[in-house]
């Protein structure tokens, strides 16, 4: 997982990415709790689809 960990702080840190968050209004800690729990429930580490990342972003209240 700690190979999967550095990916994601890299993207994460990503000044390009950060400032789309923002423009979307995206809170990365909400971002990196999402990706870990669906990373969690699969073995495979994919991304999942767009439409579960909005479903779940609105559902807990990460994007406005």
């Amino acid at each position: 997982m700690r190979d999967e960990h550095s990916k994601l702080d890299e993207l994460l840190s990503d000044p390009m990415v950060q400032l789309v968050m923002q423009r979307d209004r995206v809170n990365p800690k909400g971002v990196r709790w999402m990706l870990e729990r669906a990373h969690a429930r699969t073995e495979d580490p994919s991304l999942p689809p767009a439409y579960m990342v909005a479903r779940e972003c609105w559902e807990h209240g990460l994007c406005s």
